[in-house]
Order: structure tokens, then sequence, then C-alpha cells
């Protein structure tokens, strides 16, 4: 069995990632804590997160989509609270995460985990 390892796979000119071809791999995903000071654990093509206000942020990207039509998954973590997520107002260069409890009472989840694709 083969085995490649490398830190970086650059295209042919040298100045970007490949572009993934047959396959969808994540365009951007973030970790971040939703609770006190919003703060990014780890993430891919996110460049901050903005605290609109109770429960709903705006995920930035780093380099922008191409148009509107991507997927973001989002989950979130709150100690022993159902919750609902969703989001509107997405655009390229942003998506929102809003979440509620099941009495759409916005609250501040613990931890916030996205993926977008397209």
């Amino acid at each position: 069995m083969s085995e490649i390892r490398a830190t970086t796979i650059s295209n042919a000119a040298g100045t970007g990632p490949i572009t993934m071809t047959g396959q969808y791999a994540a365009k951007a995903w973030v970790n971040f804590n939703g609770t006190g000071t919003v703060a990014i654990r780890d993430g891919g093509n996110v460049s901050s997160i903005t605290d609109v206000g109770s429960g709903d942020y705006f995920v930035n990207f780093a380099t922008a989509m191409t148009d509107v039509n991507y997927s973001a998954v989002k989950t979130v973590h709150l100690d022993s609270n159902v919750l609902v997520v969703r989001g509107n107002n997405n655009n390229t260069t942003r998506f929102n995460v809003y979440a509620t409890n099941t009495s759409n009472t916005p609250v501040d989840p613990l931890e916030v985990h996205c993926a977008v694709f397209r």
C-alpha cells in the first residue's frame, strides 16, 4: 500500500488549493462558541463570526462563494434543551445561524458547528 503525505497541495500556478472535481468537499467549515465572547475554535474559509444578538450570528467567509446556491449545514449544542436552528439573509460573503428553543425564544448555544457545500 502506498502513502502520500503533504502539507499543501496547490494548483498548477502555485497560487491556491486544487479544485476538487467529482467530489463534494466542504467549501467552508467552522466550530465556534456561542456564549460569552464569541470565538472561533477552528475552521476553514471562515474569516470571522459576527454576534448579531441572542442566538443570532453571521459566519463570514474568507473567500466569497460564487453564488448563493450553497448549502450551509448548521448544528448547535446547548445543555439539556432542544434547539431549533435556522438561517436567513445568506449571501456570497456570509450566512446566518439563528438558534431558538422550542418556544421560539433566541438562545446562545454552547457550541456551533457549520459546514458549507457548493
